[in-house]
């Protein structure tokens, strides 16, 4: 019986079989372009199935595949051919649900696999073992411009950064609910310029959640104003990328620091690339951060045209540099992350900013 599923999945199944029949990652340079002439060589990738973790070990021409008493043997030309149907089938389709063809999933039942997205407990995707002395199967995650991409820094309530009223302005009930009540493509920036406008000033406060705001201590003391900065000035001037956001931040210095740091150190740079980095590899705003690396080890990009890219941690700096000039913030629904609206805590008026963050489409 024929099954639908999203195109994410689709794209994950589409990335595990092209893996396995090339036999090797090629990786991506910091522009988010493919380095055709250096890669990884491929010995084997894990991936969790409906009963645990198989092993797909890639030989000359053939795959070798090992489970829970299972072995089964598959064809690296018909993984490809496959793999080359899967991708024409995510192209072809403009809706977010797609049927499984009968020869895909007649392919599917044959090669056991029962889940086009597996689930781990660690946020990985697939472990990847190459061609080395130490062959330790290091965790990736997926990101597919196929599809819809995950954010790296998800939004939601956790991530907000409360910015406090101030002002020599008293401001009445009726003009916050008038501020409160502007409705727009951008009510988020007008509602700022509406408080401007009153008399009314927005400084930085504090991070909402508190375990959160440990997080970003522990990439400086500093950083919740760095990075509600970068959130405001995302709103107020309409440039969604990081690097540039951060030229404008550059030159406004939100902590203060001398001009040696910020031009001959890159300070600022620094600071959000290594947060950038530490997301990736897991960090998450409602989860104890405690600076020990996690199972992600690196990052698999599908290109629209069906390239994969690989960036791992050994390769730092073009990870950290592709982050950089490839990311942009992201404007979470309002309502439901509780942001973007000024509200009384404790007799003190605060309007909140979400911190959302995700990779560029193009």
């Amino acid at each position: 019986m024929a099954f639908s599923a999203s195109k994410k999945e689709w794209s994950e199944l589409y990335v595990f079989l092209r893996l396995l029949a090339d036999g090797k990652l090629c990786q991506g340079n910091h522009r988010g372009e493919l380095n055709e002439r250096a890669f990884w060589p491929l010995a084997v990738i894990d991936r969790e199935d409906h009963d645990g973790v198989r092993r797909y070990f890639i030989e000359d021409e053939m795959v070798r595949v090992e489970g829970k008493g299972d072995y089964i043997k598959l064809h690296r030309g018909a993984l490809a051919a496959m793999s080359d149907k899967v991708l024409d089938l995510i192209r072809a389709n403009s809706e977010e649900l797609i049927e499984c063809p009968a020869d895909i999933e007649a392919f599917l039942n044959t090669a056991q696999i029962y889940q086009l997205e597996p689930e781990t407990m660690d946020r990985t995707d697939l472990k990847l073992g190459f061609w080395s002395e130490h062959n330790i199967p290091s965790g990736f995650i997926i990101q597919s411009k196929l599809a819809s991409m995950r954010p790296i820094l998800d939004g939601g309530r956790a991530a907000n950064l409360k910015f406090e009223l101030t002002g020599n302005k008293k401001f009445a009930q009726p003009e916050i609910l008038n501020i409160n009540a502007l409705d727009s493509a951008e009510s988020v920036r007008d509602r700022i310029m509406f408080i401007e406008e009153l008399g009314g000033t927005l400084k930085y406060a504090d991070v909402a959640d508190r375990v959160f705001r440990c997080n970003l201590n522990m990439m400086d003391l500093h950083f919740g104003r760095i990075l509600g900065e970068m959130v405001r000035t995302f709103h107020m001037e309409g440039k969604p990328r990081v690097y540039e956001v951060m030229n404008l931040i550059k030159k406004s210095n939100p902590v203060k620091v001398k001009e040696d740091l910020i031009q001959k150190h890159h300070f600022y740079e620094y600071k959000m690339k290594q947060f950038l980095m530490t997301l990736v590899c897991g960090m998450r705003p409602a989860k104890i951060f405690d600076g020990l690396d996690s199972s992600v080890q690196g990052m698999l990009l599908v290109g629209a045209d069906g390239s994969i890219l690989g960036y791992h941690k050994s390769e730092r700096k073009t990870f950290e540099d592709f982050l950089y000039l490839n990311t942009r913030f992201l404007k979470g629904p309002t309502e439901k992350d509780k942001y973007g609206y000024l509200e009384r805590e404790n007799g003190v008026y605060y309007f909140k900013l979400n911190a959302k963050i995700g990779l560029i489409k193009r």
